[in-house]
């Protein structure tokens, strides 16, 4: 069966989603397509459902933060199973939500495995639809691992679905997934080990605050290693040994369960871009400063999945997806311009970060001052038994601009907001200070930072 629409959006998550719906509202006939249960990496298999479980792991780390504080735990723990019944009650009926939003504005949806048979054509099944233009948004998976007994590692959509939580989990990998699951299952009771291949984790934060995070993950109880590649698995029964090269020779890790946190790839494998004269590599789709295909002008891509400046986070593609839809709607009028973006390690203090490191406004030669500071003594600490907490802020000199802030401690995801706000609102340390914030909060420590 042939079908032809104005525009063919592959993917459903937050690079897709508005560029189909902001077309749809302007007139066009737009398709939608998906391989997998509408909604997106975020909202069904990554970001949504794993802040449910960091959300209880939250809630137990404040109550032993506070024991002999006031409260008493009387065994207070985290019940996997029951956790995971309520995570389903709010991710489960997502995707028969999103269709019916779908359904409503006049979108027409298939589901299966796009493949480009043409510039704008796409085989699904047994349609054949054909269109002016083809969005690009279907994201990542986890980058291959390339040593014998990989098929033995789990991925972290598989993590987020376990009906039951091993004794021993080993993660692969020092990035986001490791840390905030590792967090996660340490609190629900499970022995963890975290091995990551170089000496320092979270590259994209900090390196003074991420030590601290480090310190206080081992003090969780997480066996850390660091310098510790992944070189083998081997399975005996149920149970699992990890092999890693390190410095010092090689090193064997027992574990019930190995997860996946060893970084995402672009995931276009399957769709034959270059029946479309789609140009890619390993990093995704090439495309414009207007996410138009460098090869095919009646392609975009956006998200994960392109080549872009932007780093890989939801609001990330979702505002890529709205330039998508105003270079289609409008004509290449529209240039990616990123404002500051914040980003978040959900761990337990969190770990936040907005603009640049000190490395490298260094080597942009820009002249600053640092404001760092441990908080730990600090009332908002101190009233929640919080001991792991600190800040680095980057004041440019003169002008008293913000350059970047980096916050670790509880509600550091929430104030980390407030630095993005004040640097695109050009606010400088000054004008922070003069704020008369509502006391006391975690925002009026912020003038105390600048």
């Amino acid at each position: 069966m042939k079908k032809t629409f104005d525009l063919i959006v592959i993917g459903t998550g937050a690079a897709a989603a508005g560029v189909a719906s902001r077309c749809r509202g302007a007139g066009w006939s737009v398709a939608i397509i998906d391989s997998r249960p509408y909604g997106g990496t975020c909202q069904l298999r990554g970001c949504d459902p794993k802040k449910v479980l960091v959300g209880a792991t939250e809630a137990l780390d404040w109550v032993h933060r506070m024991e002999g504080r006031g409260i008493r735990t009387s065994g207070a723990k985290i019940h996997w199973s029951e956790l995971m019944r309520f995570k389903h009650t709010i991710i489960a009926p997502l995707p028969e939500s999103n269709e019916k939003w779908f359904a409503q504005a006049g979108i027409e949806m298939f589901h299966g495995q796009a493949q480009l048979i043409g510039p704008t054509t796409i085989q699904i099944g047994d349609h054949v639809l054909e269109s002016k233009y083809v969005h690009i948004a279907t994201g990542a998976k986890p980058a291959g691992l390339e040593f014998p007994g990989d098929e033995h590692v789990i991925t972290s959509t598989e993590f987020l679905e376990l009906e039951e939580l091993p004794s021993r989990v080993a993660f692969i990998g020092g990035g986001f997934i490791s840390f905030e699951f590792a967090h996660v299952s340490a609190r629900a009771g499970a022995q963890v080990t975290l091995l990551h291949r170089s000496a320092r984790p979270l590259r994209g934060f900090d390196p003074d605050l991420v030590t601290m995070l480090v310190e206080r993950t081992r003090k969780l109880g997480i066996d850390m290693q660091l310098e510790a590649e992944v070189c083998g698995i081997k399975r005996a029964g149920n149970n699992f040994s990890v092999e890693t090269s390190t410095p010092s020779g090689t090193r064997s890790f027992a574990a019930d369960l190995v997860v996946h946190g060893a970084g995402r790839v672009p995931d276009l494998d399957d769709l034959e871009l270059e029946n479309a004269n789609v140009d890619y590599d390993r990093r995704g789709v090439k495309v414009s400063e207007f996410l138009q295909s460098v090869s095919n002008p009646a392609v975009y891509a956006a998200g994960d999945c392109a080549v872009t400046e932007g780093p890989p986070l939801t609001p990330v593609g979702a505002y890529e997806g709205g330039v998508v839809a105003a270079n289609l709607l409008e004509g290449n009028d529209t240039r990616v311009a990123y404002p500051p973006i914040p980003s978040v390690v959900f761990t337990v203090p969190p770990l936040a970060a907005v603009g640049l490191q000190e490395a490298t406004a260094r080597e942009q030669g820009l002249r600053f001052e640092t404001h760092y500071e441990t908080t730990s003594a600090w009332y908002s600490s101190k009233r929640i038994g919080e001991e792991y907490s600190a800040y680095k802020v980057l004041v440019e000199e003169g002008s008293g601009q913000i350059l970047g802030a980096h916050l670790l401690g509880s509600n550091a995801e929430e104030l980390i907001n407030l630095f993005t706000m004040a640097m695109r609102g050009s606010m400088n340390a000054k004008n922070i200070k003069d704020i008369i914030f509502a006391y006391p909060t975690y925002a009026s420590d912020m003038g105390y930072m600048v």
